[in-house]
């Protein structure tokens, strides 16, 4: 087969209309052959002529998209250097827009013998390992542009593409659990109806299903485990192999966008699919193990593992943070994409060994102009020493904020000390935040993410039950700060499920009234219980999957977190762009934020250290919002009062003094989501009888 010598930019596989370039950096290759592949597996091989820059690159006229691909690197084999290059092994092109098929996990998949890791294996991997896809680049966006949904009006819906619409009875069943599926208009109408403005997916891009979890029978449900960073899962695509799923993940974004609703990928930088010293040879370990592995300097067999995955990205690597950086600016500018959430972010901030918020990766995403500009969330810790990193990243990134669900958890299960902190985490987190130059909005707020108890079983386990995934229950967090309410698991105890019904409610309404940006994980709305499971990263079954049949019964739950959204959304009390100061506002003789006692009297040093300072009021002034609308015009709302209750018996508040508000109409009650039974106002000076184990939220009328 005739190849042309093409050029070295852009990597990957590169369809012009007329035939594809392809281009490999490796810099420790020898030789690099290009293997295509018939749909019988017929192989063919084609030698990269050209070597410019550390890139071999070729160009094959008639080379169409569909057509199946992989490379043969030769070089050196010596692990003890920290080289891995075999021939016999077919590698993953690092840059594959698309991959097909799925690793069958033969011995040939490794570079050694089993039961000899020092040993060689010549054996072909190619009849076993996925393959490369050449897809079309050209689609018809429309007129679809970025929604560019400011962080203080958004609303993020985090959800799983096949676990939240496989079982939903209206959707077909040829498109469950797909692409397809997730754009829905039945998805689209819950999104809308929920108030949610972005959908933040678990891991996308091409996972592999880890041997260990096959031959137990389960798989890599939550994908976090990635092998392509350019190409969408191809599990989740209904159009089946040969590049479709590429086409089907640019209609799902195009149809939520026309929905409003914005794309947010959490994406996996910091780990391969390759694992350790002893995992399979599928892409970047036989290309350029050193370029792409962060290894033991002592012993450059070994991989140094911030991740509890067996390997680390080498972000010191100038090829690696190209790769990150080229796969960024893809997602955003070929993909629509409107935002990243990063796994086990400080990873990437570990130039050598401390995480380090001057690492390179943070100065290239800060000069990016096409990935400075979209939204950016870091989980901000792994599992190295000094990992856990909250209010440790640079201004320009959001961060998943665990203390806030670690403290509200607590709050509402009652624990009696951290009041003051859990004021703070409500008000945004300022003690994190503000040092920088940061915002409330810096916060990501939750309760429950996929990693955990659903909001149902947080409120319904003391302990986790994960016999389902094979590992004795060891797996798994065992402090999950829940509390059943009186029983583990299912009860028929009326007075339990009212209350159990009851936390949910003051869960999701401290959440979606909390200063921040708030997530909700993908069912609880709806009820959504993975019966003490807090670990289904191996459950890609009715275990984890949404059941749209049983959370036809949760309408309550659904319209009360609906009304929480829309409350959130109409008043910009709650989703404030600055810090609140205490201080008076204007010439009233109240601040913009106060913190009374039940009585109605502001707060002691005292009370924020007693127990019977749990129950307390909070005061949102609604003219004392410090910023300025689109047309620089001053923003005012309606005035708060926010009481909390997370004793178990009733309490009687006294609403404060007339200079805060003459009077008052309560607006959400956890224990009557219905408000069925509302006082239509309350007056300065009376009082509002709060049931045990209950939020009371009231508006200023005049």
């Amino acid at each position: 087969m005739r190849i042309w010598p093409g050029n070295a930019y852009p990597l990957g596989a590169t369809y012009d209309g007329g035939g594809t370039n392809f281009a490999l950096f490796s810099e420790v290759a020898e030789r690099v052959e290009l293997c295509l592949f018939d749909d019988d597996g017929t192989e063919t091989r084609v030698d990269l002529p050209e070597r410019e820059a550390l890139v071999w690159h070729g160009y094959l006229p008639r080379v169409v998209p569909g057509q199946r691909y992989g490379y043969r690197v030769h070089g050196p084999y010596d692990p003890a250097r920290g080289l891995r290059c075999n021939p016999n092994k077919l590698l993953l092109d690092p840059y594959a827009k698309a991959i097909d098929g799925h690793n069958d996990w033969n011995e040939a998949l490794f570079a050694y013998r089993f039961g000899d890791p020092a040993s060689r294996n010549e054996d072909d991997s190619a009849a076993y390992a996925q393959k490369c896809v050449v897809v079309n680049p050209f689609f018809d966006w429309g007129n679809d542009r970025p929604l560019r949904i400011p962080f203080w009006e958004t609303v993020i819906y985090e959800t799983h593409v096949k676990g939240v619409t496989m079982r939903h009875p209206d959707i077909p069943d040829d498109v469950r659990g797909t692409y397809s599926g997730l754009a829905h208009p039945v998805m689209i109408r819950h999104f809308q109806k929920l108030g949610v403005t972005a959908v933040e997916l678990m891991p996308v891009h091409q996972f592999v299903h880890d041997s260990t979890l096959v031959d137990r029978g389960l798989t890599n449900y939550w994908g976090y485990n990635t092998i392509g960073f350019f190409a969408p899962h191809n599990d989740y695509a209904s159009f089946g192999g040969h590049g479709g799923q590429v086409q089907e993940f640019k209609s799902m974004v195009k149809a939520l966008h026309q929905a409003g609703i914005e794309v947010i990928l959490d994406v996996v930088y910091n780990h391969t699919a390759e694992g350790n010293h002893l995992g399979p040879t599928l892409s970047f370990r036989g290309i350029d193990n050193p370029a792409y592995y962060r290894l033991v300097d002592e012993d450059r067999q070994y991989y140094y593992d911030t991740t509890g995955t067996g390997n680390s990205l080498n972000v010191r690597h100038h090829e690696s943070l190209r790769l990150i950086m080229d796969s960024l600016r893809y997602w955003v500018t070929e993909m629509h994409v409107d935002g990243f959430r990063f796994d086990l972010a400080a990873a990437l901030a570990r130039e050598f060994h401390e995480v380090d918020r001057l690492a390179a990766f943070f100065d290239l995403v800060n000069q990016d102009p096409v990935v400075s500009q979209v939204k950016l969330i870091a989980e901000p810790w792994d599992v190295g020493d000094g990992g856990y990193q909250v209010g440790g990243f640079p201004p320009l990134w959001t961060e998943w904020n665990g203390k806030y669900r670690d403290s509200v958890r607590d709050f509402w299960r009652g624990e009696p000390a951290g009041l003051g902190e859990f004021a703070s985490r409500f008000t945004g987190s300022s003690d994190l935040y503000e040092v920088d130059g940061r915002r409330p909005l810096a916060s990501i707020n939750f309760v429950t993410a996929h990693d955990g108890f659903t909001l149902n079983d947080l409120v319904s386990y003391n302990d986790k039950h994960n016999d389902a995934n094979g590992e004795d229950n060891r797996d798994g967090e065992s402090h999950n700060r829940s509390w059943n309410c009186g029983t583990e698991g299912p009860t028929d105890d009326a007075d339990i499920v009212a209350l159990r019904e009851r936390q949910k409610r003051n869960f999701l309404a401290t959440l979606l009234l909390s200063q921040g940006v708030p997530m909700i994980a993908h069912g609880d709305e709806l009820g959504r219980t993975q019966s003490g499971n807090n670990n289904v990263y191996c459950q890609d079954n009715e275990i984890s999957w949404v059941d749209w049949k049983e959370a036809r019964n949760q309408d309550v739950l659904t319209g009360f977190t609906r009304a929480l959204t829309r409350l959130r959304a109409e008043h910009p009390i709650f989703r404030r762009r600055r810090f609140f100061t205490g201080e008076l506002v204007g010439d009233t003789k109240v601040p913009d934020i106060a913190w009374l006692r039940r009585d109605g009297e502001p707060m002691t040093e005292a009370d924020w250290n007693t127990r019977s300072g749990m129950t307390m009021t909070v005061f949102l002034n609604g003219h004392g919002i410090p910023e300025r609308d689109a047309l620089g015009e001053e923003i005012t709302d309606d005035s708060f009062l926010l009481l909390f209750n997370p004793l178990g018996d009733q309490v009687a508040f006294t609403v404060p003094p007339r200079d805060y508000g003459r009077t008052w109409e309560i607006v959400v009650n956890t224990a009557d989501p219905l408000l069925a039974a509302r006082r239509r106002t309350t007056r300065a000076g009376g009082t509002v009888d709060v049931a045990g184990h209950t939020m009371v939220v009231l508006r200023c009328r005049y």
